[in-house]
């Protein structure tokens, strides 16, 4: 029991990872039909203001959060607003200005900040381990669960009960009709992808203290936060939630008994004959363009 339960809690730890950086993907790509290559790189200005603000500043974690939030967010709203808006309907050509957006942003960072590697200090108070069922989880992976939780709950939220989301299911539906009513669909998409870029920036400085944080952690990431978003359905947030706790639990699963590249081969392998078999993904979200 003690070993399941172990497992149980990593496959779970590994699944709100992968959910906090696929949220903000998942968002982009269901609402707005983008291709972000560059969204690992958004994980990853995540985590490097984390370590600017807690090295020359000395913030904790926590107040660290909103502030990477914002900054990401702001960083994504002037992507969107000097590139990304004049290549909707290019998805070829956004492809490429996100790639190049993803290697500008990694060069950036190896010139400004260096190429070695740095740590994010993790919370005193979240340095220990809770006792549950006589297994030892540790408090910062219980956090990032319960966080991941909270972050999916806002998001729903935002998108289904506000103004800001009502106008953009309209122009996620429609973009013309919502136009003739009056809705800006140019600032609409722009508040989205800096809002999915947040999440990326608040992703990266959650996962900084568990992660060493390099000019190209953000690759993986992009590459697993992708698989989420295709296995569980573009613009599905239940398909997200689904789709990453397969992921998450298969990936610790298959680990556990057999190795780390096993692991990831035969998960790749699994999501190539689902989108052969279901392209749509777990769950279809039906929405007209």
């Amino acid at each position: 029991m003690d070993i399941f339960f172990g497992q149980l809690f990593t496959g779970l730890s590994i699944a709100s990872i992968l959910l906090l950086v696929a949220l903000g993907l998942a968002i982009i790509y269901g609402a707005m039909g983008v291709i972000n290559l560059a969204h690992g790189e958004f994980v990853m200005l995540g985590a490097y203001g984390t370590w600017f603000l807690q090295s020359q500043f000395g913030l904790p974690l926590i107040p660290c959060l909103l502030l990477v939030f914002f900054m990401v967010a702001a960083a994504g709203w002037v992507v969107e607003s000097t590139v990304v808006r004049f290549l909707y309907h290019r998805p070829l050509d956004t492809i490429l200005a996100t790639w190049g957006i993803g290697i500008m942003l990694q060069q950036a960072v190896r010139l400004s900040a260096g190429a070695e590697l740095r740590y994010v200090q993790t919370p005193e108070f979240l340095s220990g381990s809770i006792d549950i069922a006589g297994v030892g989880i540790p408090s910062y992976r219980l956090f990032i669960l319960a966080l991941s939780a909270a972050l999916l709950a806002l998001t729903w939220f935002v998108i289904q009960r506000t103004e800001f989301g009502m106008k953009l299911r309209a122009v996620t539906q429609n973009r013309e009709m919502a136009s003739c009513y009056g809705i800006n669909s140019a600032r609409v998409y722009s508040l989205t992808f800096a809002f999915g870029s947040g999440l990326a920036g608040l992703a990266g400085a959650l996962v900084a203290p568990i992660k060493s944080v390099a000019p190209d952690m953000g690759t993986n990431f992009v590459v697993d936060a992708f698989m989420v978003v295709v296995v569980g359905g573009v613009g599905s947030l239940i398909g997200t939630v689904v789709s990453s706790g397969l992921l998450g639990s298969g990936t610790a699963g298959i680990a556990f008994l057999l190795n780390d590249t096993l692991a990831k081969a035969l998960v790749f392998l699994a999501v190539v004959v689902l989108v052969r078999f279901r392209p749509q993904g777990l769950f279809v979200d039906q929405r007209r363009r």
